[in-house]
């Protein structure tokens, strides 16, 4: 077995592997991992098959699988799981391959993601929603504003809005995801990510940053704005889901890590879906 911290050197190894598996789960992807490999301490393993070993903000060990479980043997798997505390993170739909003798699983609040269909973030509909109409109608009505293509020729831009916002959450760079959000801009095009940028005024006022996480499914890793624009995020995801292609039928807002501001704000969608993400466990 070869054991490696994870590298931008991995991605030829993981980045095709881990989008093949075709799941909504945001950890499956390879600018995720790389962005996070520090919170994580993400290690690659290299023996009959190939995973990913993290430690879960939690303090657990796992183990995450970088191929369907239907196409891993059974026992080579046990063998492997009894290194670790437990595998993660398994979909719903890999559990059957676990038999109940030899294990057990559950999940975490804080670590399910959150799901919408594009069509309502691109309108918004309804009464439950009508504060984001609001929001939305309030900042097109305040400000001129536009979107452009979020290119390496406005990354200084984007940059500029993670400052200001960083400032305004009053916290210390490691207690938030400023560091990851600032290589994400820096590594755009190695990490194949894709984005918008938002201003108000001339001025810019917010960006997006994501990818494509499977065939129908985008997942949006950094959403940051300057708080003094009203509405600005609401805008952004509107905005953002209109010019997706169509073949996209999803926006996946990735998990709030128990965090009540971000769980408030996230439910406040109404997420279509909520994806949960297994921990599967040998019995003792």
């Amino acid at each position: 077995m070869v054991i490696e911290r994870l590298a931008l050197g991995h991605k030829d190894l993981l980045y095709d592997r881990l989008k093949a598996l075709g799941v909504q789960i945001s950890e499956f992807s390879f600018p995720n991992a790389y962005l996070f490999r520090e919170a994580h301490a993400y290690e690659v393993l290299r023996d009959r098959e190939i995973f990913l070993k993290g430690l879960s903000y939690d303090g657990h060990t796992y183990l995450m699988p970088t191929t369907p479980l239907k196409d891993i043997d059974g026992e080579y798997l046990k063998s492997l799981a009894a290194t670790v505390d437990f595998l993660f993170p398994v979909p719903e739909a890999w559990l059957p391959y676990f038999n109940e003798k030899d294990y057990e699983y559950h999940y975490r609040e804080g670590d399910t993601d959150y799901i919408y269909t594009v069509d309502k973030m691109s309108t918004y509909p309804g009464r439950r929603l009508h504060k984001k109409r609001n929001l939305l109608k309030r900042f097109v009505g305040d400000y001129r504003h536009r979107e452009m293509p979020l290119t390496k020729e406005l990354k200084g831009e984007a940059i500029s809005i993670l400052n200001d916002w960083q400032a305004e959450t009053g916290l210390d760079e490691d207690r938030t995801d400023f560091s990851p959000c600032v290589e994400a801009l820096r590594l755009y095009e190695e990490l194949v990510l894709c984005g918008g940028i938002y201003y108000a005024d001339d001025e810019p006022a917010g960006f997006v940053v994501g990818e494509e996480l499977d065939g129908e499914t985008f997942v949006l890793h950094f959403a940051k704005a300057r708080k003094k624009f009203k509405g600005v995020y609401q805008y952004m995801f509107n905005s953002f889901a209109k010019i997706l292609p169509g073949k996209y039928r999803y926006l996946n807002f990735e998990q709030d890590l128990d965090s009540e501001p971000l769980r408030i704000a996230k439910s406040s969608y109404i997420p279509d879906r909520m994806v949960k993400k297994m921990r599967v466990s040998l019995k003792k």
